[in-house]
């Protein structure tokens, strides 16, 4: 018989190790924080060379987003009320008025309707597929693993023309039903795959007991199966919300105006005299929220289903 001995890493090893993930955690960061604070800054100190990481903060960035503006003469500017409002005092700071809103919201909202819609299907759809698979005899199962999986391999561009032509055909594009089930059909195969193995990683013998006491199938698969398979389905909506949430490529070829999503539109942010990096870098910031609050949410309900999960053959 052999014998393991578990040995403790030295204080070295841990200082070394300690050092690493604190130097990889700051090069991951930098960039989003970078981010986060160009969006406070004014359009001169956005460009400012060399960068300024001391500056006086602003929320110029963030009503250029969410605003459209127009400039006018001193002459029209002094002939008009004072501001109403704080935002409106920003804009009059650089000679200018609101002209209305702009489209940021209405392209955040496309992002939410889409990306959230095409991520609770890819879930449901993936996960009876991956039951089916995993629980039942099915002809040429391993063909259409395959098969299921191979859609994922080919880059966007080399659907994109047959997609686009489909979708024209179909009166599918630049609507959100189109984009939910585009992103649905390149989710689905992710979802697949990495449902199947949760489940196979379930024992038959819960949904035996369960049938045996009476319960059908269908009510075996919702109160056996479906809470020990929690943290896999919370593990792929993640992954799928990634997904349909940075798309870029099918979003700038299949929308433009009613179905366009906020990564197509972001670049397009123009102020005066070329690119409003503050604002760019505002709606930027805004468009990871919803992502990281719903991966915080989901993570919560990991540790659970880690936790209370089934034992393992």
């Amino acid at each position: 018989m052999s014998s393991y001995s578990i040995t403790e890493p030295s204080s070295r090893q841990k200082w070394v190790a300690g050092t690493l993930v604190i130097a990889y955690a700051v090069i991951t960061l930098l960039p989003l924080v970078w981010i986060l604070t160009t969006g406070f800054k004014s359009p001169v100190d956005a460009i400012a060379y060399p960068p300024k990481v001391l500056f006086e903060p602003s929320l110029e960035g963030y009503v250029n987003l969410f605003t459209t503006r127009t400039r006018v003469t001193a002459e029209q500017l002094e002939a008009l009320p004072p501001p109403a409002s704080w935002y409106e005092q920003i804009v009059r700071n650089r000679d200018m008025v609101i002209a209305g809103p702009s489209r940021y919201g209405e392209r955040f909202l496309n992002s939410v309707i889409i990306g959230f819609g095409s991520t609770f299907l890819s879930v449901f759809l993936g996960t009876l597929a991956a039951y089916a698979f995993s629980r039942f005899k099915v002809p040429m199962k391993d063909d259409l693993l395959f098969f299921i999986l191979s859609t994922r391999m080919m880059p966007p561009i080399a659907v994109a023309i047959p997609i686009f032509l489909m979708f024209r055909t179909l009166g599918l594009s630049d609507t959100h039903l189109g984009m939910i089930l585009l992103y649905t059909a390149v989710n689905i195969s992710l979802a697949v795959w990495l449902l199947k193995g949760f489940i196979d990683e379930i024992p038959r013998e819960y949904e035996e007991a369960a049938l045996i006491d009476g319960y059908t199938r269908f009510q075996a698969f919702y109160k056996v199966v479906l809470p020990q398979a929690a943290t896999g389905i919370a593990s792929t909506a993640i992954f799928c919300l990634i997904f349909s949430w940075n798309e870029y490529a099918f979003a700038v070829l299949l929308t433009s105006g009613t179905a366009q999503t906020a990564p197509p539109f972001i670049p397009t942010i123009i102020g005066v005299g070329g690119q409003d990096w503050p604002a760019v870098a505002a709606g930027a910031t805004l468009f990871l929220v919803p992502v990281m609050v719903f991966t915080i949410l989901l993570r919560k309900h990991l540790l659970r289903g880690i936790t209370f999960g089934a034992v393992r053959k």
